[in-house]
């Protein structure tokens, strides 16, 4: 079968997913082989369950576009209309998570961050920029660690669990926002690659310094990838 023709308009992810295995007659098996990833993300996918991941960060669209033979642009262009109809108002991160995130600044710093960050109206806009800028850093690595499938399923032995279960867990982070950041996101993939970082109060230019080594883990076992 021919590729689909471009969409004029966006549409649901989970219905566009439906409407082209429809049309070229095959499972949502077949789908989750050709990505990469476990059946249950296609169902929740199809089901409406799971929000489609953002565009750009994950190899998730490029895969599903060639196997369903989509325009390039359809499932990205669907999945951002998607998501930012679902948007909220911005809330701040978890407080445990700020309290680590600040750990990994200079102690007098982070004393003159929060005190900010109590006094300042635009407080919770200065929290989830400090906390975006840092996710984008350990995101970007495990970005790059989506195409080393070797790394993967040498980490997914390491750690007892299987190649999908692995890659999952990448895909899902990949996902995370400031809001949604938790106290395990930060031990398993921001510790272990941020060192140290600094702000500018004026301009809100940050220094992230990156560790040459992975630190000690803490009460649980982190992730080494």
């Amino acid at each position: 079968m021919a590729a689909a023709t471009p969409l004029k308009r966006p549409i649901k992810v989970s219905q566009l997913m439906r409407k082209r295995l429809k049309e070229l007659q095959r499972t949502p098996r077949e789908l989750a082989e050709a990505v990469q990833v476990p059946e249950t993300y296609i169902a929740d996918l199809l089901a409406g369950r799971r929000r489609p991941p953002a565009p750009g960060r994950t190899d998730v669209y490029d895969r599903m576009t060639k196997f369903l033979r989509l325009h390039r642009n359809d499932l990205p262009t669907c999945a951002r209309a998607e998501r930012e109809g679902d948007m909220g108002g911005h809330r701040r991160p978890d407080v445990k998570v700020r309290d680590l995130l600040l750990q990994l600044c200079d102690p007098a710093k982070a004393r003159v961050v929060n005190r900010r960050l109590a006094s300042k109206k635009d407080s919770v806009a200065f929290e989830i920029l400090i906390a975006q800028r840092l996710l984008e850093v350990a995101q970007g690595f495990v970005r790059r660690q989506l195409d080393d499938e070797v790394g993967i399923r040498v980490a997914a032995n390491r750690e007892g669990c299987s190649y999908l279960e692995m890659r999952m867990r990448l895909i899902d982070f990949l996902d995370v926002t400031p809001e949604s950041l938790t106290v395990t996101d930060h031990e398993v993939f921001v510790r272990p690659r941020i060192a140290t970082w600094d702000i500018d109060f004026e301009t809100h230019a940050m220094r992230i310094v990156l560790r040459s080594h992975e630190p000690e883990p803490r009460q649980q076992r982190a992730l080494r990838l």
